[in-house]
C-alpha cells in the first residue's frame, strides 16, 4: 500500500478514484464494509480505491477533554487497512483550521484533485465539516454538482446494536476479550516496537521483549496468553501488562512485555503485533524473584494449555 498525506497528491492516483472516508479506529467490520465497497467498486470500474482517514483523531481537536484512547495508532491502522486490499492511503492532518472549514470546501478539494473522483463511500450516518454540518444528503447533492457518486455502507449490527469503536474500546477496557473479538471480527491486538529493557526476565530464565506500544487502549493489568506476529510468523507467548511491582518501585507508566515460548533470538527494533487470547491472572506483587519465577513457570504452562485449546 502506498501512503501520502496531502489532498493535492490525489492527482497521482490512477483514476477513476473511489474514496472510502472515515476515522477507521480499530478497522472493525463496519469500517471494513466501507473499505470493501470502495475496493470492489474500484475493481469493477478499473479504478483505484483510496482510504482517506484523519490524524490525529478528530476528537483530539474538537473535544480534547473527552478524546478516546485509540484502539489503533496510525501505523497499526495503516497495516489493517492494507490487509483489506486497499492500495492507497491518504492521511489528512486534522487541525483547528481543517475542522473549521465548511463541508463543501473539503469535498470540493477532493473532487478538484482526483483524476477524476468517481465515488465517495462512507458509513451509515456519517457527518463531516464544521459543526458536523455535512451529512450523506449533502454529500449526494455535492456529488450531483461535482460529478461523483455516493455509497453509504449500512451499519454492521451485533446483538442488535451497531458495531462501533466505542463498544470495542469499552469491552477491551473491562477485560472482555471475547466480547471485543466478536465486535472486531478478530482478536484484539496491540502493535509495539521492541526496545531495550533491564533484562530481568532473562535472569529469571524467561527473556521478554519490552514493547513500546503504539496503541493507547490496553486491557486491564494482568498476565495473558497471547500470539505474537512478527511479519508473517506467529508465535505463542505470555504477556504482562502493568507496573511490574515485584521488580519496580514507583513506576507509573504501564508496560507491555512478552515472553515468546520456545524462542531465543534478537527482536530489538522489530515491530510485533500482540494478539490477546485469554487472561490468565491479574498482576500482583510477589515476595521476591524466586516466587515470581515459580509463578511465571505456572503462567507459561497455563498459556500453553489455553493456546493449544484455542
Amino acid at each position: 500500500m502506498e501512503s501520502f498525506n496531502r489532498i493535492e497528491e490525489l492527482g497521482r492516483v490512477p483514476g477513476p478514484v473511489f474514496l472510502a472516508i472515515g476515522v477507521f479506529d480499530g478497522v472493525h467490520p463496519g469500517h471494513q464494509a466501507v473499505l470493501r465497497r470502495a475496493r470492489e467498486d474500484a475493481w469493477a470500474a478499473g479504478g483505484s480505491a483510496v482510504a482517506l482517514t484523519f490524524e490525529p483523531h478528530p476528537a483530539r481537536i474538537l473535544r480534547p477533554e473527552a478524546a478516546p484512547r485509540l484502539l489503533t495508532s496510525a501505523r497499526h491502522k495503516a497495516r489493517l487497512i492494507a490487509a483489506e486490499g486497499i492500495p492507497w492511503l491518504l492521511t489528512v492532518e486534522f487541525d483547528a483550521a481543517f475542522a473549521a472549514q465548511p463541508p463543501e470546501a473539503f469535498i470540493g478539494r477532493l473532487a478538484a484533485e482526483a483524476r477524476p473522483l468517481a465515488q465517495i463511500c462512507v458509513g451509515e450516518g456519517w457527518a463531516f465539516g464544521a459543526r458536523r454540518a455535512g451529512n450523506v444528503t449533502l454529500l449526494r447533492t455535492l456529488g450531483e454538482r461535482l460529478g461523483f457518486c455516493v455509497a453509504e455502507a449500512p451499519a454492521v449490527l451485533k446483538d442488535g446494536a451497531p458495531v462501533s469503536s466505542t463498544r470495542i474500546r469499552e469491552a477491551v477496557q473491562r477485560g472482555d476479550l471475547d466480547g471485543a473479538a466478536q465486535l472486531l471480527g478478530r482478536r484484539f491486538t496491540i502493535l509495539g516496537s521492541v526496545e531495550a529493557g533491564r533484562q530481568i526476565g532473562r535472569t529469571l530464565g524467561f527473556p521478554t521483549a519490552n514493547l513500546r506500544a503504539h496503541n493507547e487502549q490496553f486491557p486491564p493489568d494482568g498476565v495473558y496468553a497471547v500470539r505474537v506476529r512478527d511479519g508473517v510468523i506467529s508465535r505463542p507467548g505470555v504477556a504482562n501488562i502493568g507496573l511490574r511491582p515485584t521488580v519496580e518501585s514507583g513506576q507509573v507508566e504501564r508496560r507491555l512485555e512478552v515472553h515468546l515460548l520456545d524462542f531465543d533470538g534478537d527482536l530489538y527494533g522489530r515491530e510485533l503485533e500482540v494478539e490477546f487470547c485469554a487472561c490468565l491472572r491479574p498482576e500482583r506483587k510477589f515476595a521476591g524473584l524466586a516466587e515470581l519465577r515459580a509463578q511465571i513457570t505456572q503462567d507459561v504452562a497455563a498459556a500453553r494449555t489455553r493456546l493449544d485449546a484455542a
